[in-house]
């Protein structure tokens, strides 16, 4: 029998156990295991899908210079249909089962609050929620690291423009939820400070079905509001305007960035002249380095795919993660990956991320743009 072969092997296993007890989940020696519960209900959710597509290029870009420290970065993605409940358990399920070393990249404020939940119970970081909730930053959560710019600053935006064009009386269509009315608190506010007034509080479930559509509608006409925007829900969203339509209002409707090129490209000349504030600079022009950078690698990852805000979003979302991943050190843990991201101010392509021990804004970056008659988008 081999006696220094025996000896080589239980060496090795030994090393390989003591590696075992001390690593951290979701980091081998050649990979780092990222969960993701992200909205795309079965590949119908185009925006979902979108997003999905810029994270992927922006780690097979990394993943092909050699990943982080020479690990591969590796997305375990679960989908959570839209719905917060899901959402969480998908949260859950990525910790407890499939043991992933952060959560990443949700969407909208309802499941990415719901996620924050499981998230922050477990003392996992959670970031780069793509959503403009409130409750990712206030109060401050040390464990939740938002990238994009919160819907507070898109509604001030959107607001101002429709104070430059003379409007004064506004409507909201919001979802009925908590996250819901702490965004028509932040919009009454900022209404008010505009000199505005809030004419028309439109909750709405996500399930709503066309009665619902319709009360909702009516209770615009009623109102009458002059201009109307959203914070999601943007399939809700298009039925919500092609009834208005229908029933011949001509109410002037904003939007949020979420799902903005989708909603614009389902309601053809119906979204002639919409504005809708963007947190990322336009994906079909290259005037900027970030743009550049994403159309350069979407184009070679994801080659015959459209570009679109979500997956440039997603694409810098992911660089992002991809830069907190590198801050986190050679031998990665939850701790060192918090560590790492205390006072950084990140640099990608030409936008600065900041976070701080009190506070975690991510980016302040909003511009508007206008649908044309082509259904393209104008900065």
């Amino acid at each position: 029998m081999n006696h220094a072969w025996i000896s080589r092997t239980l060496m090795a296993a030994l090393l390989g156990w003591t590696g075992l007890v001390h690593a951290e989940d979701g980091v081998s020696a050649r990979q780092l295991l990222i969960g993701q519960t992200i909205t795309l209900q079965g590949g119908k959710n185009d925006y979902g899908v979108a997003v999905l597509a810029g994270v992927e290029t922006a780690l097979a870009e990394v993943n092909r210079k050699g990943g982080v420290s020479g690990r591969q970065v590796v997305l375990k993605v679960l989908d959570d249909d839209n719905q917060p409940a899901k959402a969480e358990a998908n949260a859950r399920q990525l910790i407890g089962e499939h043991k992933v070393f952060l959560v990443f990249g949700s969407l909208e404020g309802g499941p990415s609050t719901a996620v924050m939940k499981a998230t922050t119970e477990l003392g996992v970081p959670f970031f780069g929620p793509m959503a403009g909730s409130p409750t990712l930053r206030t109060p401050h959560q040390p464990l939740v690291f938002p990238v994009r710019a919160e819907h507070k600053d898109e509604f001030r935006r959107l607001l101002a423009h429709a104070r430059s064009l003379g409007m004064q009386r506004v409507g909201f269509l919001r979802a009925s939820s908590e996250t819901g009315l702490l965004h028509l608190a932040n919009v009454k506010a900022l209404a008010q400070a505009a000199g505005m007034e809030l004419v028309a509080d439109l909750p709405f479930a996500s399930d709503v079905n066309d009665a619902g559509i319709d009360a909702l509608v009516s209770q615009l006409a009623a109102s009458g509001a002059q201009v109307v925007f959203n914070h999601g829900g943007i399939g809700v969203y298009e039925r919500f305007i092609r009834q208005a339509r229908a029933k011949g209002l001509n109410t002037a409707f904003f939007g949020v960035n979420s799902g903005s090129t989708q909603l614009a490209r389902h309601l053809g000349e119906k979204a002639h002249g919409m504005i809708f504030s963007q947190v990322v600079p336009s994906p079909w022009e290259r005037k900027t380095a970030i743009t550049r950078a994403y159309q350069d690698a979407f184009s070679t990852h994801k080659p015959g795919q459209d570009f679109s805000y979500g997956s440039l979003e997603g694409y810098l979302t992911g660089r992002a993660l991809v830069d907190a991943l590198q801050r986190a050190g050679r031998q990665p843990t939850r701790g060192s990956f918090v560590a790492g991201l205390n006072n950084a101010t990140i640099p990608i392509e030409g936008l600065t991320l900041r976070y701080s021990d009190q506070s975690h804004p991510g980016l302040d970056w909003v511009d508007l743009a206008i649908v044309t008659r082509e259904g393209r988008f104008r900065h």
